[in-house]
């Protein structure tokens, strides 16, 4: 299968690791993964800031960057913007757009995946022969919970990691309060949501805490450090990625 992989804007800036282990996980299972390399934000920020016709030419890029015939599939290590092209996209292409723009939404939308559900739903494969020794406790995030609804798929795909300690976090479907300009313009309420989301982790004891989202992760962890609560963040496509030959840096540093 040719994969066209969407690097989101929080990838490509803060969190490439991301990016390349979702690149690196899918050529492992065997399909051919393709960068175009014209691609931008997907326009998410704009809607949910409430301007839609300003991402237009975002959506119109992201349309014609994926829409080519000889990509199978679209994916992205984000249930968010994953959220914002099957969803928002057609949305802004009505209200705002032209015909093309709308048949070019309709036709990337129908294959567009996060990366926990492409890995289930398409591939038909839970274990990806991953391997990550430690505590791990998910964060299931609110688009890929609500928007999504990829449910139990991520939990399914820790689950057949060799040698992991899963552990439930407390209260997992409750927002960890960053929801983008949200943690912005609510700060006391984003804060006192993450100080409720650090509080579950904690009681995990796990090393890690794992998400489909780097937004998320961004947030979360970054509470956790200014804690120094010695729990890290790591996206989902990091410890999938991570093998026996080719573990992942906090792999080797435990041995």
């Amino acid at each position: 299968m040719r994969i066209g992989l969407f690097a989101t804007c929080l990838g490509d800036t803060l969190f490439p690791e991301a990016v390349k282990s979702t690149a690196v996980l899918l050529a492992r299972l065997g399909h051919d993964v393709v960068f175009p390399p014209g691609q931008t934000c997907c326009g998410q920020m704009h809607v949910n800031t409430g301007y839609q016709r300003e991402p237009v030419p975002l959506v119109r890029n992201f349309a014609e960057q994926f829409g080519d015939a000889s990509i199978d599939a679209v994916v992205m290590p984000s249930g968010s913007c994953a959220g914002s092209v099957r969803h928002q996209h057609e949305i802004i292409a009505e209200r705002y757009g032209d015909a093309a723009l709308r048949s070019g939404v309709a036709t990337v939308k129908a294959k567009t995946y996060e990366l926990s559900e492409f890995l289930v739903d398409v591939l038909d494969a839970t274990d990806v022969g991953a391997y990550f020794p430690h505590r791990v406790t998910y964060h299931p995030t609110c688009h890929s919970l609500r928007m999504l609804r990829v449910g139990e798929k991520p939990l399914r795909l820790l689950r057949a990691v060799d040698s992991i300690d899963l552990v439930e976090l407390p209260e997992a479907d409750a927002c960890c309060g960053f929801g983008g300009t949200f943690a912005v313009k609510n700060a006391d309420t984003s804060t006192a949501m993450l100080q409720d989301k650090m509080r579950n982790v904690a009681t995990t004891g796990a090393a890690v805490c794992t998400a489909g989202d780097s937004s998320c992760l961004m947030h979360i962890g970054g509470g956790l450090s200014r804690i120094k609560s010695g729990t890290r963040t790591l996206h989902l496509a990091q410890i999938l990625s991570s093998t026996r030959t080719a573990p992942h840096a906090l792999t080797e540093a435990a041995r």
